[in-house]
C-alpha cells in the first residue's frame, strides 16, 4: 500500500514537472520564431511609414504654398540601409527627440535575441516603437488636417459665389452639346441634358452667392458634370465648340446691348410722360377755376410785381406739384418771406389749374405772379415756328417753356436782377446772400461742371460739334462748363449786350446744320460764353435726378438741390432716397391729391 502511494505521488510530480516545463520549452521555441518574424514586419511598417509620410509632406508643401503659412519641418532619419523615420517637431526638442529615436531603432535591431528574457524585452521595445511612431503619425495627420480645413475655411470665405459660376458654367456648355444634336434628336443622351439644365436651372434659381443655393444644388453639380463628361466623349471636336461659344457669345452681347437700348428708351419715356394722378389733379383744378368770378381770380400784392428792390425769383413749368414744391420751399427757407416774389409762368393749357392751386394755397407773406406764354404779344409766331423746328423727339428740348429762358429781359422790363429756378429743384437755405454776389460785369453766375471725375461733369465737346469750323474759331472746346437749374441773371447787363439777338442767331444757325445735341444747355453756353462767372458748390447741388452716389454732405450743405436727369421725384422712377427731400414740401393731406390718389 505505501509502494503505492510513493509511485502515486511520484507520478503526479512528473505530471506536474512535465506540465511546468513543456510549455515553458514551446514558449521559448514560438518567441524565437516570433522575434525573427516581428524584425521582418517592423522594418516593413517603418517602410510603409516613410512612404506614407512622404506623400504628407508634399501636400504638406503645396498647402502651405496656398496658404502661404510655414509649417514645422519634416525630419527623416536614416539607419544604414534599412528603414526611415519621420519626426515631425517644431519645438526646441527637435534635436534630442531626433536622437532618442534613432538610440532606439538602433538598440532594437543591435538586441541580443538569444535568451527568452532578452526576447521578451525585444518584442516589448518592437510595440513600443511601433506605437511610437503611429502616435507621431496621426499627430502629423491630424496637423495636416487642420491646417487643410483651416485653408478651406478661408478660401471659402474669400469665394462665395464659386458654385454659383460654376454651374453658370455649366448650363453654357450643356446648351452647347445641345446646340451640336441634329433637330428633332431625342436620343438618351439628349433627354439626359435637358433634364440636368432643367434641375440645375431650379437649384440656382436667382442665387448669386452659394449661400443661396439648396443642399441638393452640390448633387445636381455632380450629375450635370457626369452628363457632361458623356456628351464631351460624343462631340470631342474642340474647334467647333469653340466656335460655337463664340456664337453664344455674341449672341448674348447683342442682346444686352438690345436691351440696354430699351431700359435707355423706357426711361426716357417715363420721363416725358405725366402720372394719371397729375393729370386727374389738372383737370380737378381746370374745372375749379373756370367756375370762379373774374374778379375771384386775381392775386393779391400785385402791385410788387414789379418793385426792383425785391427779390425776384422766376420759374418756367407745366406741372402742378413741381411749381408748388419750389414756391413752398423757397417761403420755408426764406429770413424774409415778405420780400419775395415768385414769378411762374406756363402755358395755356396749365395756367387755369396752376393758377387755381395758388389760389387755394396761396404763399404766406410772399407775392405769387402767374403768367401764360401766349400773353406775350412780342414774342411773334416767327419764333414760336423757330422753335417747332427743332428735330428733336423730346419735347422738353423743343418746349417753348424751356427755350423761354433766353427772354427773360422782355418777360421782365421793369427788373435789374433775377433768380431762374428749374422746377425740379428744392431750396434749402435763405438765399438773400446770392443778390450781393460779386458780378464781375458778366450777365450769368452759376455753378461750374467741369470738375472730372464727379458725375456733374459736362464738357463741351460732348455736346457740340468741334469738328465744325464755326465752333472750332470761336469756342474753346477745354473752357469750363456751368449748370441751369440755379441761375442768377444781371438782366441790365444782358441788355446792353443784346444776348437775345446773339440766341437767335446760334438757333437758326443750329437748325441749317447739327452744330450741337438737341436741348437749351449748349446754347446757353455759347450765348454765355465769356459771361458767366462762378457760383460756390454750396449754391446748388446737381445730380439728383440721375446720380445715386451723391455725397450726403454735399447735399445737406447745399443752399439748392437739383433733381436733374429724368428721375424726377414725383415719378415712380425718381431716386427713392432723395425723394424725403421733396416730399416733405407736398400737401400731401390735400383734399385733390388725396382724390387723385397721390401719396408719397
Amino acid at each position: 500500500m505505501k509502494k503505492y502511494l510513493r509511485w502515486q505521488r511520484i507520478l503526479i510530480l512528473s505530471l506536474l514537472s512535465f506540465s511546468v516545463f513543456a510549455p515553458i520549452l514551446l514558449v521559448s521555441q514560438r518567441l524565437k520564431t516570433l522575434t525573427s518574424i516581428g524584425r521582418k514586419e517592423f522594418i516593413e511598417d517603418i517602410a510603409s511609414v516613410k512612404h506614407r509620410t512622404d506623400v504628407l509632406r508634399l501636400n504638406a508643401v503645396e498647402q502651405e504654398a496656398a496658404e502661404e503659412l510655414k509649417g514645422p519641418k519634416l525630419v527623416v532619419l536614416q539607419e544604414k540601409d534599412l528603414s526611415s523615420v519621420v519626426s515631425d517637431n517644431s519645438n526646441e526638442n527637435h534635436d534630442s527627440d531626433q536622437s532618442r529615436d534613432a538610440q532606439d531603432a538602433s538598440k532594437f535591431l543591435e538586441g541580443n535575441v538569444s535568451e527568452t528574457n532578452d526576447e521578451g524585452k525585444g518584442h516589448r521595445q518592437i510595440q513600443q516603437n511601433v506605437i511610437r511612431l503611429n502616435s507621431r503619425e496621426k499627430e502629423q495627420s491630424n496637423k495636416k488636417t487642420v491646417r487643410h480645413d483651416h485653408h478651406l475655411r478661408s478660401q471659402a470665405r474669400r469665394i462665395t459665389d464659386e458654385k454659383v459660376k460654376q454651374i453658370r458654367d455649366q448650363l453654357i456648355r450643356a446648351k452647347a452639346f445641345l446646340s451640336f444634336a441634329p433637330p428633332g434628336s431625342n436620343s438618351h443622351l439628349v433627354k439626359e441634358l435637358r433634364t440636368r439644365i432643367k434641375e440645375v436651372e431650379r437649384a440656382v434659381g436667382e442665387a448669386s452667392k452659394d449661400s443661396d443655393l439648396s443642399r441638393s444644388a452640390t448633387q445636381k453639380i455632380r450629375s450635370m458634370e457626369v452628363s457632361l463628361a458623356k456628351a464631351s466623349h460624343v462631340f470631342p471636336d474642340c474647334s467647333v465648340m469653340a466656335t460655337k461659344l463664340r456664337a453664344m457669345t455674341y449672341n448674348a452681347e447683342e442682346q444686352v446691348r438690345a436691351q440696354k437700348n430699351q431700359e435707355s428708351f423706357l426711361v426716357q419715356l417715363a420721363g416725358r410722360t405725366t402720372p394719371k394722378g397729375l393729370h386727374c389733379l389738372s383737370m380737378r383744378l381746370t374745372a375749379e377755376y373756370f367756375s370762379l368770378q373774374p374778379e375771384e381770380r386775381q392775386f393779391p400784392n400785385q402791385q410788387k410785381v414789379n418793385d426792383p428792390d425785391l427779390y425776384h425769383y422766376a420759374i418756367f413749368s407745366d406741372n402742378i406739384l413741381a411749381c408748388a414744391v419750389v414756391v413752398n420751399s423757397t417761403i420755408a427757407s426764406a429770413l424774409e418771406p415778405e420780400k419775395i416774389v415768385l414769378h411762374v409762368v406756363t402755358d395755356s393749357l396749365n395756367f387755369p389749374s396752376i393758377s387755381m392751386w395758388f389760389l387755394l394755397n396761396p404763399p404766406v407773406k410772399a407775392t405769387i405772379h402767374i403768367q401764360s406764354i401766349e400773353n406775350f404779344d412780342w414774342l411773334s409766331t416767327k419764333y414760336h415756328s423757330t422753335l417747332k423746328e427743332q428735330k428733336s423727339q423730346d419735347p422738353r428740348f423743343s418746349s417753348a417753356l424751356n427755350h423761354l429762358r433766353f427772354y427773360l429781359p422782355d418777360i421782365f422790363p421793369a427788373l435789374k436782377k433775377i433768380v431762374l429756378f428749374d422746377h425740379d429743384v428744392v431750396v434749402q437755405r435763405d438765399l438773400t446772400g446770392l443778390w450781393s454776389v460779386d458780378m464781375k460785369g458778366k450777365v450769368n453766375a452759376a455753378v461750374e461742371t467741369c470738375q472730372q471725375g464727379e458725375a456733374s461733369f459736362r464738357p463741351m465737346h460732348m455736346f457740340m460739334n468741334f469738328s465744325d469750323p464755326f465752333l472750332a474759331k470761336r469756342f474753346n472746346a477745354n473752357v469750363c462748363t456751368w449748370a441751369f437749374g440755379m441761375n442768377l441773371f444781371d438782366l441790365q447787363e444782358w441788355r446792353r449786350r443784346n444776348l437775345t439777338k446773339l440766341y437767335r442767331n446760334y438757333l437758326q444757325l443750329g437748325l441749317k446744320k447739327p452744330l450741337w445735341k438737341a436741348g437749351s444747355l449748349p446754347l446757353g453756353w455759347i450765348t454765355f460764353y465769356n459771361q458767366t462767372v462762378a457760383l460756390e458748390k454750396k449754391w446748388h447741388a446737381v445730380g439728383l435726378g440721375y446720380d445715386s452716389g451723391l455725397r450726403q454732405s454735399d447735399i445737406d450743405n447745399a443752399a439748392v438741390i437739383h433733381f436733374d436727369g429724368v428721375m424726377k421725384p414725383w415719378l415712380e422712377i425718381g431716386i427713392a432716397k432723395y425723394k424725403g427731400y421733396w416730399n416733405k414740401y407736398v400737401l400731401y393731406d390735400h383734399p385733390y391729391l388725396q382724390q387723385c390718389n397721390i401719396h408719397e
